[in-house]
């Protein structure tokens, strides 16, 4: 059974850093996504299985760095210089029959449970 466990989630003040985790049971192609209160889930960045490829929305670039440590299957997601929009609940997903990256949640197979994110203005 696949398991997604992230964690680091919390409140910071806008322009302030937190990294979340992400636990997989094995190694996959990772993406981070999010969700605010009343709106759609969003993409915000993505690492293939081999961590030679990353990709990120444009809301993401420059403040935002995903990694990925394979010998403990986990994905990263550093995020500086925050803001207030940022504000969700953080999902880290996974491919689990494409090792490459993609934008898109329906080309993932399985999904975290979310760490939630608050910034204090």
């Amino acid at each position: 059974q696949v398991q997604l466990v992230e964690s680091g989630g919390g409140n910071v003040q806008a322009g302030g850093s937190l990294r979340l985790s992400c636990v997989a049971s094995k190694r996959y192609a990772m993406g981070w996504f999010r969700q605010a209160p009343g709106k759609e889930r969003e993409f915000v960045a993505a690492i293939s299985w081999s961590d030679a490829a990353t990709m990120y929305a444009d809301s993401a670039k420059d403040r935002f760095t995903i990694s990925r440590d394979n010998a403990k299957n986990t994905v990263y997601l550093q995020m500086n210089s925050l803001k207030p929009e940022d504000a969700a609940t953080y999902y880290c997903a996974a491919r689990a029959s494409f090792t490459s990256t993609s934008g898109q949640s329906a080309d993932y197979d399985y999904w975290g449970q979310g760490t939630q994110v608050t910034i204090s203005s």
